[in-house]
């Protein structure tokens, strides 16, 4: 053994009741873009989603850690054009692609990144939305007393059944607030988004619309040789919907069992995240396409001669599975 990475896990239902776990329930970290549906969410039930015509594929992008593909670009772009706006309306920032062909590509036309090619250009577009829709100022919506992030943190809190008194701040790498809380607290809000029947009948369809709009899309989530993207896709005949966050950070919903998972990897090692996520998945019943999950199963490590050379093992032998049926 040459290296561990050490994490927590918790799976509950939208009551709240842990039906498994392994670490500690109540470590608090950043909901980092594992929040992103439910920052998406004010944009469909308020109504700003059909008032500028969007389509699901586009509400999928606002969801979306992307990695800069053409369809992500031409989204974020398509939904800016309908507001009226351009990427330099996007108060993101501007960073790489992380696709591997549109790097080249920049760096075959000598064209320059911008916000566009931000992983979070959708979620940026969508609260651009909101504060057209609002007649929000939109030069300093990041800010965290802006009218868009406080209604924000009120469905954080609502979701995640946390006052928002009690959800700490920080700032994301893309500039808008990110909240701390209870990985137990992260797993609540994404089995709201499971099993949204508590609330009422509005809510419960702008997120069957955007649950929707993730699992109908799931390229526009992530993309090509993406965890997210690729988990799905496997899963898709369960209707599992799935999200990363930075720092290894990891939620999903599992609609057929009205569960919601949160996932930290202490170190935030993300190659740790997808063997835990399948070996729980696995512990839990579920099965998923083989042909989209072998780039996974087994988690092989090849050097550079492309010899397999280790494997990346999750070991679950701690975690406490007491609901499960």
């Amino acid at each position: 053994m040459e290296s561990v990475h050490y994490g927590d896990w918790v799976i509950v239902d939208q009551a709240g009741r842990i039906i498994a776990c392994q670490g500690d329930p109540q470590l608090r970290t950043y909901f980092r873009s594992a929040a992103k549906p439910i920052q998406a969410l004010p944009v469909v039930e308020q109504g700003a989603a059909d008032h500028f015509g969007f389509t699901d594929a586009e509400l999928a992008v606002t969801c979306a850690s992307h990695s800069g593909e053409p369809e992500h670009l031409a989204a974020v772009s398509s939904m800016l054009a309908k507001m009226g706006l351009d990427h330099t309306a996007l108060q993101c920032g501007i960073h790489p692609p992380k696709d591997p062909n549109q790097q080249r590509l920049l760096a075959v036309t000598g064209a320059e990144p911008t916000q566009l090619h931000n992983n979070c250009s959708g979620k940026h577009a969508g609260m651009l939305a909101l504060c057209l829709y609002n007649g929000w100022d939109r030069d300093k919506y990041t800010d965290p007393d802006h009218p868009l992030q406080r209604l924000l943190i009120s469905y954080i809190s609502e979701f995640c059944g946390t006052p928002a008194d009690k959800i700490s701040l920080g700032i994301d790498g893309c500039g808008v607030p990110v909240y701390g809380v209870s990985i137990a607290a992260m797993a609540l809000a994404w089995a709201r988004l499971a099993d949204p029947s508590q609330f009422g009948q509005q809510r419960i369809q702008a997120v069957k619309r955007i649950m929707g709009a993730m699992s109908g899309y799931p390229r526009q989530v992530a993309g090509t040789n993406q965890f997210c993207t690729d988990l799905m896709i496997a899963f898709h005949h369960h209707g599992l919907v799935a999200k990363s966050g930075a720092e290894a950070v990891y939620c999903l919903a599992l609609p057929d069992r009205g569960w919601g998972l949160a996932l930290k990897i202490a170190d935030g090692g993300s190659r740790a995240v997808a063997p835990v996520v399948l070996a729980i998945l696995s512990q839990l019943g579920y099965s998923g396409d083989r042909n989209v999950l072998s780039h996974y199963l087994p988690a092989v490590i090849n050097n550079h001669h492309r010899q397999p050379v280790g494997e990346i093992v999750p070991d679950l032998s701690e975690a406490i599975f007491e609901r499960v049926v």
